[in-house]
């Protein structure tokens, strides 16, 4: 299963509401980030769920990116979900 079939809504995955702005987002995932990073966290899916926190940022924090999540949702464009190199820069 894809990561990003397992997102049900990237605002709340970071912590944030869907008319969050870019500073909002940029500091929630840092606390975030903090707090699951697997090298930091002794929790035992703590790299999972980092690894969603980071994909759901690389969508939130693109503005491009962030229309589509906005106008498709988690289903991405042509509803193929949010794959790891769709989010890559």
């Amino acid at each position: 299963m894809r990561l990003g079939a397992r997102i049900a809504a990237w605002p709340n995955e970071l912590g944030v509401g869907r008319g969050a702005t870019d500073d909002e987002i940029k500091r929630a995932y840092r606390t975030l980030a903090r707090k699951l990073h697997p090298d930091v966290s002794d929790a035992p899916d703590a790299a999972e769920k980092f690894a969603e926190a980071q994909q759901a940022y690389a969508v939130l924090s693109d503005k491009e990116k962030r229309a589509s999540y906005d106008r498709f949702g988690r289903a991405g464009p042509g509803g193929a979900g949010w794959s790891a190199q769709s989010t890559q820069g």
